[in-house]
This record gives structure tokens, C-alpha cells and sequence, in this order.
């Protein structure tokens, strides 16, 4: 819950970004992506692939962790190719939503990990959701915007209670889903980079 909360946070952040002075609004935005970008390759390098790889054998990891960047890569194009201002809010979704789910899997055996997890769940979705709020807001303010960021808070623990209750007992499907995640992640934030004009 602490973790979907982060999203929100964002989008009230992203309220005030404006108020600073052309300079240092790029500067902030800027400081903005780089941190989610940490905050996603840590979640990577320390979380998903370490314990995907310990489920499955390397062939079938590799496939996967391929799998994901190159779906995630698809939808953001498909998505960034209509008129919505909806990309950045889907992104954040498709990959907060398995990670809930590991994270709720490795509730059971592996508690540190998943209180671990949950840190960098939180660390991400906070800029994300700062992202997210300026992409769906750029063509003018949306009343009742907030609502929808709110209500994504409780979707972390129902994707939790989903891996705890269903995938605790199947330890390759979620590697699998690990490896997915984590290489969908990985297109994540440098498409974040590049598209900020981020050096």
C-alpha cells in the first residue's frame, strides 16, 4: 500500500513543477527521470533478475528477459502513436502490477527480499507517477485526474495477495514473470531518458 501511494505522491508533485523558473523546471525534471531510472535499474539488478534467474534455467531467462523489453518497447510505441496522453501512465502500470505480484510471492519465503522490493516499488512509482501526471496534464489541466492516480493505491496489494495466495507454489512462473517484468523495466527508463532530452 505504501509502495502504490508513491504514485499519487508523484502526480502531487507534479502540480507544483511548474511554479519554478524555466531553468531550474528543466533541472528538476531532469533529476526527476534519473532517479526513477536508478530506482527501476536498481530493482532489476538487485530483485528481479538475481531471483528470476534462481527459478529457471538460463535459456528460458534470457528468452524471457528479452521477451519483456521487446513487448514493453511495442506497447509504448503503439501507445505514444495515438492521440492519448496515456504512455507513461500504462508503462508505470504494466510494470508496478507484477512487481506487486513478486513481491506478494516472495512474502512466504523470502520476507527481506519482498520488504526490499517494496522499497524500490515505492522509490520508482514516485517519479513515474510525477511523469505520468505531466504527460496526461500537458494539454491543459483534467479535473478529477487525481482520483484515477488514487485509485491505483490499492492495486499493489491485490496484485500482492495475487502472488502470495497463487504464485508462492509456483516458483518457475514466477521467475517468469520476474524476467518479464525486469526486462520490460530495463526498456523503461532509458525510452524515459530519451524522450526527457536528458544528456
Amino acid at each position: 500500500m505504501l509502495a502504490g501511494i508513491a504514485i499519487p505522491a508523484g502526480a502531487f508533485l507534479a502540480r507544483f513543477d511548474r511554479l519554478l523558473p524555466g531553468w531550474m523546471l528543466e533541472e528538476f525534471r531532469h533529476t526527476v527521470i534519473a532517479f526513477g531510472g536508478g530506482a527501476l535499474l536498481s530493482a532489476v539488478a538487485l530483485v528481479l533478475v538475481p531471483e528470476g534467474i534462481d527459478r529457471l534455467n538460463a535459456v528460458t531467462a534470457l528468452v524471457l528477459f528479452g521477451l519483456g523489453g521487446l513487448v514493453f518497447g511495442l506497447l509504448d510505441h503503439h501507445l505514444s502513436q495515438g492521440k492519448g496522453r496515456t504512455a507513461q501512465f500504462m508503462a508505470m502500470m504494466l510494470d508496478y502490477v507484477p512487481e506487486a505480484m513478486a513481491l506478494g510471492a516472495m512474502l512466504v519465503g523470502e520476507p527481506e527480499i519482498a520488504f526490499l522490493l517494496a522499497g524500490l516499488i515505492a522509490l520508482q512509482n514516485l517519479p513515474e507517477g510525477f511523469n505520468a501526471w505531466r504527460e496526461m496534464t500537458d494539454a491543459g489541466p483534467r479535473p478529477g485526474l487525481i482520483w484515477i492516480f488514487l485509485g491505483m493505491v490499492p492495486v499493489g496489494p491485490l496484485a500482492a495477495l495475487i502472488g502470495l495466495h497463487v504464485l508462492s507454489d509456483m516458483p518457475a512462473v514466477l521467475g517468469g514473470i520476474m524476467l518479464f517484468s525486469a526486462g520490460g523495466i530495463l526498456y523503461h527508463p532509458l525510452r524515459g531518458c530519451c524522450a526527457s532530452g536528458a544528456p
